[in-house]
Protein backbone atom coordinates (compact mmCIF):
# COMPACT_ATOMS: atom_id res chain seq x y z
CA UNK A 1 0.00 0.00 0.00
CA UNK A 2 2.92 2.68 0.02
CA UNK A 3 3.41 2.66 -3.42
CA UNK A 4 -0.01 3.55 -4.12
CA UNK A 5 0.73 7.03 -1.33
CA UNK A 6 4.19 7.27 -3.42
CA UNK A 7 2.76 7.67 -6.59
CA UNK A 8 -0.70 9.24 -5.88
CA UNK A 9 -0.23 11.51 -2.98
CA UNK A 10 -0.72 14.49 -5.42
CA UNK A 11 -3.50 13.19 -7.18
CA UNK A 12 -7.31 14.71 -6.24
CA UNK A 13 -10.39 12.92 -6.30
CA UNK A 14 -13.45 13.89 -8.89
CA UNK A 15 -16.48 15.65 -7.72
CA UNK A 16 -18.08 12.81 -8.36
CA UNK A 17 -15.71 10.67 -6.35
CA UNK A 18 -15.62 12.62 -3.44
CA UNK A 19 -19.05 13.14 -3.18
CA UNK A 20 -19.32 9.54 -2.92
CA UNK A 21 -17.26 9.47 -0.55
CA UNK A 22 -18.64 11.79 1.79
CA UNK A 23 -21.70 9.56 1.68
CA UNK A 24 -20.15 6.86 2.87
CA UNK A 25 -18.45 8.84 5.50
CA UNK A 26 -21.76 9.88 6.79
CA UNK A 27 -22.80 6.06 7.21
CA UNK A 28 -24.09 5.00 3.14
CA UNK A 29 -26.82 6.17 1.06
CA UNK A 30 -30.23 5.50 2.36
CA UNK A 31 -31.09 2.59 1.12
CA UNK A 32 -34.25 1.83 -0.76
CA UNK A 33 -37.60 1.85 0.63
CA UNK A 34 -38.85 -1.15 -0.45
CA UNK A 35 -37.98 -4.50 -1.81
CA UNK A 36 -38.25 -4.93 -6.08
CA UNK A 37 -38.66 -8.17 -8.13
CA UNK A 38 -36.71 -9.02 -11.48
CA UNK A 39 -37.60 -11.20 -13.87
CA UNK A 40 -35.45 -14.79 -13.63
CA UNK A 41 -36.20 -14.75 -17.83
CA UNK A 42 -33.88 -11.78 -18.19
CA UNK A 43 -30.82 -14.27 -17.27
CA UNK A 44 -32.49 -17.43 -18.52
CA UNK A 45 -34.42 -16.71 -22.14
CA UNK A 46 -31.84 -17.07 -25.14
CA UNK A 47 -34.30 -14.74 -27.07
CA UNK A 48 -33.40 -11.98 -24.29
CA UNK A 49 -30.29 -12.15 -24.59
CA UNK A 50 -30.31 -11.57 -28.18
CA UNK A 51 -32.37 -8.31 -27.81
CA UNK A 52 -29.64 -7.41 -25.63
CA UNK A 53 -27.15 -8.32 -28.15
CA UNK A 54 -28.69 -6.19 -30.42
CA UNK A 55 -29.74 -3.16 -28.68
CA UNK A 56 -26.43 -2.90 -26.33
CA UNK A 57 -23.63 -4.94 -27.24
CA UNK A 58 -23.86 -4.40 -30.88
CA UNK A 59 -24.20 -0.64 -30.73
CA UNK A 60 -23.05 1.20 -27.59
CA UNK A 61 -19.32 1.74 -27.07
CA UNK A 62 -17.74 -0.24 -24.87
CA UNK A 63 -14.66 -0.65 -22.72
CA UNK A 64 -11.69 -3.16 -24.52
CA UNK A 65 -8.81 -3.08 -22.61
CA UNK A 66 -6.49 -0.82 -20.35
CA UNK A 67 -3.73 1.19 -22.00
CA UNK A 68 -0.68 -0.87 -20.22
CA UNK A 69 -2.27 -4.00 -22.57
CA UNK A 70 -0.49 -1.97 -25.69
CA UNK A 71 1.57 0.87 -23.97
CA UNK A 72 4.47 1.35 -26.65
CA UNK A 73 4.20 2.28 -30.04
CA UNK A 74 4.72 -0.73 -33.00
CA UNK A 75 2.64 -3.16 -30.70
CA UNK A 76 -0.82 -4.78 -32.00
CA UNK A 77 -2.87 -7.35 -30.17
CA UNK A 78 -6.10 -9.22 -31.82
CA UNK A 79 -8.99 -9.33 -29.58
CA UNK A 80 -11.76 -11.60 -31.04
CA UNK A 81 -13.98 -12.08 -27.50
CA UNK A 82 -16.58 -9.37 -28.78
CA UNK A 83 -17.89 -11.26 -31.92
CA UNK A 84 -16.02 -9.18 -34.06
CA UNK A 85 -12.19 -9.89 -35.44
CA UNK A 86 -10.64 -7.07 -34.05
CA UNK A 87 -7.01 -5.60 -33.77
CA UNK A 88 -5.99 -3.12 -31.00
CA UNK A 89 -2.47 -1.35 -32.52
CA UNK A 90 -0.33 1.23 -31.27
CA UNK A 91 0.95 3.50 -33.99
CA UNK A 92 3.92 5.77 -34.52
CA UNK A 93 2.93 8.69 -32.83
CA UNK A 94 1.50 6.65 -29.71
CA UNK A 95 -1.96 6.72 -30.89
CA UNK A 96 -4.27 3.98 -30.41
CA UNK A 97 -6.36 2.44 -33.11
CA UNK A 98 -9.19 -0.27 -33.20
CA UNK A 99 -9.57 -2.29 -36.87
CA UNK A 100 -11.02 -5.25 -38.32
CA UNK A 101 -8.51 -7.96 -38.15
CA UNK A 102 -8.93 -8.24 -41.97
CA UNK A 103 -6.76 -8.45 -45.12
CA UNK A 104 -8.23 -5.89 -47.35
CA UNK A 105 -7.24 -8.11 -50.47
CA UNK A 106 -9.11 -11.54 -49.81
CA UNK A 107 -10.69 -11.40 -46.20
CA UNK A 108 -8.09 -13.15 -44.68
CA UNK A 109 -7.42 -12.72 -40.99
CA UNK A 110 -4.53 -10.90 -40.91
CA UNK A 111 -2.81 -11.01 -37.14
CA UNK A 112 -3.08 -14.71 -35.24
CA UNK A 113 -3.60 -15.41 -31.65
CA UNK A 114 -4.11 -13.24 -28.60
CA UNK A 115 -0.87 -12.02 -27.99
CA UNK A 116 0.36 -8.67 -27.78
CA UNK A 117 3.27 -8.55 -30.70
CA UNK A 118 5.62 -6.12 -31.07
CA UNK A 119 5.96 -4.71 -34.82
CA UNK A 120 5.89 -2.02 -36.95
CA UNK A 121 4.23 -3.92 -39.90
CA UNK A 122 1.55 -6.73 -40.19
CA UNK A 123 1.60 -9.21 -42.85
CA UNK A 124 -0.76 -10.81 -44.25
CA UNK A 125 -0.02 -15.00 -43.90
CA UNK A 126 -1.51 -15.88 -47.32
CA UNK A 127 -0.33 -13.16 -49.84
CA UNK A 128 1.92 -11.13 -47.95
CA UNK A 129 -0.25 -7.42 -48.56
CA UNK A 130 1.57 -5.52 -45.77
CA UNK A 131 0.14 -3.08 -43.60
CA UNK A 132 1.48 -0.41 -40.95
CA UNK A 133 0.23 -0.33 -37.49
CA UNK A 134 -1.86 2.92 -38.27
CA UNK A 135 -3.76 1.24 -40.93
CA UNK A 136 -1.78 1.89 -44.20
CA UNK A 137 -1.43 -0.45 -47.00
CA UNK A 138 2.48 -0.22 -47.23
CA UNK A 139 3.36 -2.95 -50.27
CA UNK A 140 2.02 -5.57 -51.78
CA UNK A 141 3.61 -8.12 -53.64
CA UNK A 142 3.67 -8.25 -58.08
CA UNK A 143 1.44 -4.75 -57.78
CA UNK A 144 2.21 -4.94 -61.42
CA UNK A 145 -0.70 -7.40 -61.02
CA UNK A 146 -2.99 -5.22 -59.15
CA UNK A 147 -3.02 -2.41 -62.33
CA UNK A 148 -4.98 1.35 -60.95
CA UNK A 149 -5.15 -0.29 -57.26
CA UNK A 150 -4.74 2.80 -54.95
CA UNK A 151 -3.61 1.70 -51.95
CA UNK A 152 -4.61 4.75 -50.14
CA UNK A 153 -8.04 3.37 -50.68
CA UNK A 154 -7.23 0.20 -49.00
CA UNK A 155 -6.21 0.51 -45.54
CA UNK A 156 -7.52 -1.55 -42.82
CA UNK A 157 -11.06 -1.21 -41.92
CA UNK A 158 -10.99 1.24 -38.93
CA UNK A 159 -13.74 1.66 -36.43
CA UNK A 160 -14.43 4.55 -34.19
CA UNK A 161 -12.36 4.39 -30.55
CA UNK A 162 -11.00 6.34 -27.87
CA UNK A 163 -8.29 6.42 -25.60
CA UNK A 164 -9.35 8.33 -22.42
CA UNK A 165 -7.76 7.49 -18.64
CA UNK A 166 -5.75 4.42 -19.15
CA UNK A 167 -8.52 2.32 -21.34
CA UNK A 168 -9.26 1.80 -24.45
CA UNK A 169 -12.68 1.75 -25.78
CA UNK A 170 -14.44 1.49 -29.38
CA UNK A 171 -18.04 1.62 -31.05
CA UNK A 172 -19.22 -0.78 -33.02
CA UNK A 173 -21.52 2.16 -34.89
CA UNK A 174 -20.56 4.98 -36.54
CA UNK A 175 -20.29 8.77 -34.49
CA UNK A 176 -20.43 7.77 -31.27
CA UNK A 177 -20.75 9.70 -28.11
CA UNK A 178 -18.09 9.33 -26.25
CA UNK A 179 -18.86 11.99 -23.60
CA UNK A 180 -19.52 9.26 -20.51
CA UNK A 181 -16.34 7.80 -21.46
CA UNK A 182 -14.22 10.91 -21.11
CA UNK A 183 -16.09 11.23 -17.72
CA UNK A 184 -15.08 7.65 -17.17
CA UNK A 185 -11.37 8.69 -17.93
CA UNK A 186 -11.21 11.51 -15.94
CA UNK A 187 -12.14 9.08 -12.65
CA UNK A 188 -9.33 7.17 -13.77
CA UNK A 189 -7.19 10.00 -13.85
CA UNK A 190 -7.57 10.30 -10.62
CA UNK A 191 -6.58 6.61 -9.69
CA UNK A 192 -3.87 7.17 -11.95
CA UNK A 193 -4.48 4.15 -14.18
CA UNK A 194 -2.77 5.47 -17.53
CA UNK A 195 0.33 5.42 -15.69
CA UNK A 196 -0.08 1.92 -14.69
CA UNK A 197 1.64 -1.05 -16.29
CA UNK A 198 0.16 -4.80 -16.70
CA UNK A 199 1.05 -7.04 -14.11
CA UNK A 200 -1.50 -9.95 -15.20
CA UNK A 201 -4.08 -10.77 -17.22
CA UNK A 202 -6.45 -13.81 -17.53
CA UNK A 203 -9.31 -15.20 -19.65
CA UNK A 204 -12.42 -16.70 -17.31
CA UNK A 205 -14.77 -18.53 -18.72
CA UNK A 206 -18.41 -18.13 -16.70
CA UNK A 207 -21.04 -20.26 -17.36
CA UNK A 208 -23.78 -17.89 -15.87
CA UNK A 209 -25.46 -14.62 -17.67
CA UNK A 210 -23.29 -12.00 -18.03
CA UNK A 211 -25.77 -9.82 -15.74
CA UNK A 212 -25.60 -12.17 -12.71
CA UNK A 213 -21.66 -11.51 -12.96
CA UNK A 214 -22.54 -7.89 -12.73
CA UNK A 215 -24.86 -8.36 -10.09
CA UNK A 216 -22.45 -9.09 -7.86
CA UNK A 217 -20.50 -5.49 -7.80
CA UNK A 218 -23.80 -4.08 -7.63
CA UNK A 219 -24.63 -4.28 -4.23
CA UNK A 220 -22.72 -4.94 -0.85
CA UNK A 221 -25.17 -6.68 0.74
CA UNK A 222 -23.02 -10.01 -0.10
CA UNK A 223 -19.53 -8.47 0.35
CA UNK A 224 -19.00 -9.94 4.45
CA UNK A 225 -21.18 -12.61 3.77
CA UNK A 226 -19.51 -14.76 -0.09
CA UNK A 227 -16.32 -12.79 0.65
CA UNK A 228 -16.40 -13.79 4.58
CA UNK A 229 -13.26 -16.17 4.31
CA UNK A 230 -11.52 -13.45 1.54
CA UNK A 231 -12.35 -9.69 1.43
CA UNK A 232 -15.24 -9.42 3.47
CA UNK A 233 -13.60 -8.91 7.20
CA UNK A 234 -12.14 -5.51 5.58
CA UNK A 235 -15.72 -3.85 4.81
CA UNK A 236 -18.43 -2.72 6.90
CA UNK A 237 -21.39 -4.12 5.94
CA UNK A 238 -24.44 -2.12 3.65
CA UNK A 239 -22.05 1.33 4.11
CA UNK A 240 -22.32 2.11 0.66
CA UNK A 241 -22.74 4.73 -2.31
CA UNK A 242 -23.41 5.15 -5.67
CA UNK A 243 -24.62 7.29 -8.53
CA UNK A 244 -24.41 7.10 -12.06
CA UNK A 245 -22.50 8.57 -15.26
CA UNK A 246 -24.87 7.90 -17.92
CA UNK A 247 -25.69 4.37 -18.28
CA UNK A 248 -22.61 3.31 -15.90
CA UNK A 249 -23.18 3.11 -12.48
CA UNK A 250 -20.45 4.74 -9.97
CA UNK A 251 -20.16 3.43 -6.29
CA UNK A 252 -18.09 3.40 -3.07
CA UNK A 253 -18.12 1.11 -0.28
CA UNK A 254 -16.83 1.49 3.01
CA UNK A 255 -13.79 0.02 4.64
CA UNK A 256 -13.75 -0.43 8.26
CA UNK A 257 -11.17 2.45 9.05
CA UNK A 258 -12.71 5.48 10.76
CA UNK A 259 -13.16 8.50 8.29
CA UNK A 260 -13.24 11.38 10.81
CA UNK A 261 -9.59 12.08 10.27
CA UNK A 262 -8.78 10.90 7.17
CA UNK A 263 -8.37 13.75 4.51
CA UNK A 264 -10.82 12.88 1.69
CA UNK A 265 -8.90 15.33 -0.83
CA UNK A 266 -6.20 12.97 -0.76
CA UNK A 267 -6.73 10.01 -3.63
CA UNK A 268 -4.32 7.69 -1.69
CA UNK A 269 -5.71 8.77 1.39
CA UNK A 270 -9.08 7.96 0.58
CA UNK A 271 -9.12 4.66 -1.19
CA UNK A 272 -7.37 3.21 2.27
CA UNK A 273 -10.64 4.02 3.64
CA UNK A 274 -13.20 3.45 0.54
CA UNK A 275 -12.96 0.95 -2.46
CA UNK A 276 -14.56 2.31 -5.42
CA UNK A 277 -15.88 0.16 -8.36
CA UNK A 278 -17.38 0.78 -11.88
CA UNK A 279 -20.17 -1.09 -13.72
CA UNK A 280 -20.28 -0.34 -17.28
CA UNK A 281 -22.93 -0.64 -19.25
CA UNK A 282 -22.01 -3.53 -21.74
CA UNK A 283 -20.75 -5.35 -19.50
CA UNK A 284 -17.17 -4.18 -17.71
CA UNK A 285 -15.97 -3.61 -14.64
CA UNK A 286 -13.25 -1.49 -13.05
CA UNK A 287 -12.40 -2.29 -9.51
CA UNK A 288 -9.71 0.12 -7.94
CA UNK A 289 -7.74 -1.33 -5.01
CA UNK A 290 -5.99 0.66 -2.72
CA UNK A 291 -2.60 0.44 -4.66
CA UNK A 292 -3.35 -1.43 -7.82
CA UNK A 293 -6.67 -0.98 -10.30
CA UNK A 294 -8.45 -4.12 -12.02
CA UNK A 295 -10.00 -3.97 -15.45
CA UNK A 296 -12.38 -6.69 -16.22
CA UNK A 297 -14.53 -6.73 -19.53
CA UNK A 298 -17.09 -9.50 -20.13
CA UNK A 299 -18.28 -10.92 -23.33
CA UNK A 300 -21.34 -12.67 -23.33
CA UNK A 301 -21.18 -15.74 -25.56
CA UNK A 302 -24.78 -16.76 -25.35
CA UNK A 303 -27.23 -16.07 -22.30
CA UNK A 304 -25.74 -18.84 -19.95
CA UNK A 305 -21.96 -18.45 -21.27
CA UNK A 306 -19.62 -15.66 -20.48
CA UNK A 307 -16.11 -14.73 -21.41
CA UNK A 308 -14.51 -12.13 -18.54
CA UNK A 309 -11.09 -10.41 -18.73
CA UNK A 310 -9.07 -9.48 -16.02
CA UNK A 311 -5.96 -7.23 -16.00
CA UNK A 312 -4.92 -6.53 -12.95
CA UNK A 313 -2.50 -2.89 -13.75
CA UNK A 314 0.06 -1.66 -10.93
CA UNK A 315 1.80 1.34 -10.25
CA UNK A 316 5.37 0.80 -11.57
CA UNK A 317 7.08 -2.48 -12.53
CA UNK A 318 9.09 -4.29 -9.74
CA UNK A 319 12.42 -3.46 -9.80
CA UNK A 320 15.05 -5.58 -10.49
CA UNK A 321 16.62 -6.42 -7.04
CA UNK A 322 15.79 -7.85 -3.97
CA UNK A 323 13.68 -4.99 -3.23
CA UNK A 324 11.70 -5.43 -6.45
CA UNK A 325 11.30 -9.19 -5.57
CA UNK A 326 9.11 -8.05 -2.57
CA UNK A 327 7.58 -5.74 -4.27
CA UNK A 328 6.34 -8.93 -6.84
CA UNK A 329 5.79 -11.15 -4.54
CA UNK A 330 3.26 -8.71 -2.56
CA UNK A 331 1.14 -8.43 -6.29
CA UNK A 332 1.14 -12.11 -6.76
CA UNK A 333 -0.70 -12.06 -3.62
CA UNK A 334 -2.88 -9.38 -4.77
CA UNK A 335 -3.38 -11.01 -7.65
CA UNK A 336 -4.15 -14.64 -6.11
CA UNK A 337 -6.74 -12.74 -3.41
CA UNK A 338 -8.47 -11.23 -6.28
CA UNK A 339 -8.14 -13.11 -9.27
CA UNK A 340 -8.61 -16.57 -8.13
CA UNK A 341 -10.03 -15.94 -5.04
CA UNK A 342 -12.46 -13.54 -4.80
CA UNK A 343 -13.43 -12.95 -8.37
CA UNK A 344 -13.27 -16.62 -9.65
CA UNK A 345 -13.87 -18.79 -6.75
CA UNK A 346 -16.70 -16.50 -5.06
CA UNK A 347 -18.13 -13.87 -7.61
CA UNK A 348 -17.43 -15.56 -10.51
CA UNK A 349 -18.90 -19.30 -8.80
CA UNK A 350 -21.74 -17.17 -7.14
CA UNK A 351 -23.16 -16.57 -10.87
CA UNK A 352 -22.34 -20.03 -11.83
CA UNK A 353 -24.75 -21.22 -9.27
CA UNK A 354 -27.53 -18.52 -10.28
CA UNK A 355 -27.31 -19.77 -13.29
CA UNK A 356 -28.21 -23.00 -12.34
CA UNK A 357 -31.04 -22.42 -9.76
CA UNK A 358 -32.75 -19.95 -12.05
CA UNK A 359 -32.54 -22.54 -14.99
CA UNK A 360 -34.15 -25.02 -12.72
CA UNK A 361 -37.49 -22.64 -12.96
CA UNK A 362 -38.01 -22.89 -9.29
CA UNK A 363 -37.95 -19.22 -9.11
CA UNK A 364 -40.00 -16.90 -11.36
CA UNK A 365 -38.68 -14.09 -9.65
CA UNK A 366 -35.81 -12.53 -8.00
CA UNK A 367 -36.42 -10.45 -4.94
CA UNK A 368 -34.31 -7.28 -4.53
CA UNK A 369 -33.50 -6.09 -0.84
CA UNK A 370 -33.21 -2.58 0.20
CA UNK A 371 -29.58 -2.86 0.27
CA UNK A 372 -29.50 -3.73 -3.53
CA UNK A 373 -30.63 -0.74 -5.15
CA UNK A 374 -27.80 -0.89 -7.17
CA UNK A 375 -28.96 -4.40 -8.86
CA UNK A 376 -32.49 -2.63 -9.50
CA UNK A 377 -31.23 0.29 -11.35
CA UNK A 378 -29.13 -1.58 -13.54
CA UNK A 379 -31.39 -3.32 -14.62
CA UNK A 380 -33.50 -0.76 -15.50
CA UNK A 381 -31.20 1.06 -17.59
CA UNK A 382 -30.83 -2.57 -19.65
CA UNK A 383 -34.63 -2.05 -19.96
CA UNK A 384 -34.03 1.32 -21.04
CA UNK A 385 -31.43 0.66 -23.53
CA UNK A 386 -33.57 -2.27 -25.07
CA UNK A 387 -36.63 0.26 -25.70
CA UNK A 388 -34.11 2.90 -27.05
CA UNK A 389 -33.41 0.43 -29.73
CA UNK A 390 -36.96 -0.39 -30.72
Amino acid sequence: MGLSGTLSASRRPTDGQLELARQVAAGGAKPDAAIRKVPASVYTDPDYWQREKRAIFDRLPQILCPTALVPEAGMAVPHDATGRPLLITRDGDGQAHVFLNVCRHRGTRLVEGNEVQCTKKLVCPYHAWTYAVDGRLLALPRSDSFPGLAKDEYGLVELPSLESGGLIWFSPQPDPDWTDARTIGADMDAFGTADHVLFRRKTHTVRGNWKLIMDAFLESYHVTRLHAKTIGPFFKDGVTSGDQVGPHSRSAVGRLEEMETVDLHDMAALRRVVTFAYQMLPGALIIPSPDYVNVMTMMPRSHDLTLVEDFMLIPEEPAPDSSGDKARDHWERSWALLDGGVFASEDFRAAELGQQGLASGAVEELTIGTLEGGVRRYHEIVEEALRAAN
